[in-house]
């Protein structure tokens, strides 16, 4: 045996580098290109997400801290002043209350939206058909449903004349007083958002495994009970993330009430106050001092519902 053999056949020795012109192994050039794929995957996505999310978040944040009046290019400094005055005027914090008429319609939305997809996850005649039906307003552009609930809540529009119709005489005001303006344009938004709720609820349900179902019927479990005790359960998840989602949403409402009143009557909600702020009084830094809070209590919004609800692993089989 000659000392080349005898050195490949001790395992103390380390193996020798590649010679000039030789390539590496197969198996080490499949691992290095199996930790680069995905990161090649992800490139363009995080660079969207850095410029277009991040970037102006940061933005965000620094021009709080500045008067900029989002013309000028000058910036000056103010230290903390703009959430001074945040906190200190408290009619800035007072539209908040007009998000109560939205999270209540979310609650609302939530109910009816459980309802509709528990009843055509089963088997029901034009199921499909109310699927499509339901889910079609969450299609439509928000400036255009907002134009179209406008001629429908206005005096003597579409609304009086469906009531007028049924024998009912109304010459009420639907966008002329506080409660009755939050009211219609509250249920605008469960008319439209409902369908994003009924297809998540629907996708939940129809996850669940149809076995659970069939033992459910042969032990005589009524809908109520297969609701109950295997749709609820196993759906928790996904009304967890609902209600997120339906809270974060009330309280940063603007494209429903911009259009259809800009504000007035009352229906001002705090994302409407900040773009015045920004586009009308020209008080960029104010207007980003007060996107910063509303970020801030979205997120302690989130935390606590997380804390409260925490994820659990649904094992229902």
């Amino acid at each position: 045996m000659t000392d080349t053999t005898r050195k490949a056949a001790r395992p103390d020795v380390p193996a020798a580098p590649l010679a000039p012109g030789r390539t590496e192994p197969a198996a080490r050039r499949t691992r290095r290109r199996a930790r680069v794929t995905p990161w090649l995957f992800l490139a363009v996505p995080l660079a969207l997400l850095l410029t277009f999310t991040y970037a102006p978040i940061a933005n965000m944040v620094a021009y709080s801290f500045t008067d900029w009046d989002g013309v000028s290019p000058e910036l000056n400094w103010t230290g903390a002043e703009n959430y001074t005055e945040l906190l200190t005027r408290s009619e800035l914090f007072e539209v908040f209350l007009v998000s109560g008429y939205y999270l209540v319609a979310s609650v609302v939305q939530i109910v009816l939206a459980l309802y509709f997809a528990t009843v055509l996850s089963f088997d029901a005649r034009f199921r499909n058909f109310f699927k499509g039906v339901l889910f079609f307003p969450y299609l439509i552009n928000g400036v255009a449903i907002g134009f179209v609930f406008l001629y429908f809540f206005q005096d003597g529009g579409t609304l009086d004349s469906v009531l007028r119709l049924l024998g009912v005489e109304s010459d009420h005001a639907w966008l002329g007083t506080p409660f009755s303006a939050n009211t219609s344009l509250a249920g605008v938004s469960v008319w439209r958002y409902l369908g994003l709720n009924f297809v998540l609820f629907l996708g939940a349900i129809q996850s669940i495994p149809g076995e659970l179902y069939e033992a459910a019927e042969i032990d005589g479990a009524s809908r109520w009970q297969q609701f109950r005790y295997i749709i609820a359960p196993g759906i928790r998840p996904v009304l967890s993330l609902s209600v997120i989602l339906s809270v974060s949403g009330s309280l940063s409402v603007f494209e429903i009430p911009y259009i259809m009143t800009g504000g007035a009557t009352g229906t001002e909600t705090f994302v409407i106050q900040t773009v015045k702020l920004a586009f009308q009084f020209n008080k960029t830094g104010l207007a980003s001092a007060a996107a910063v809070v509303l970020l801030l209590i979205v997120l302690a919004v989130t935390w606590v519902q997380r804390r409260i609800v925490p994820d659990e692993k649904v094992d229902l089989v």
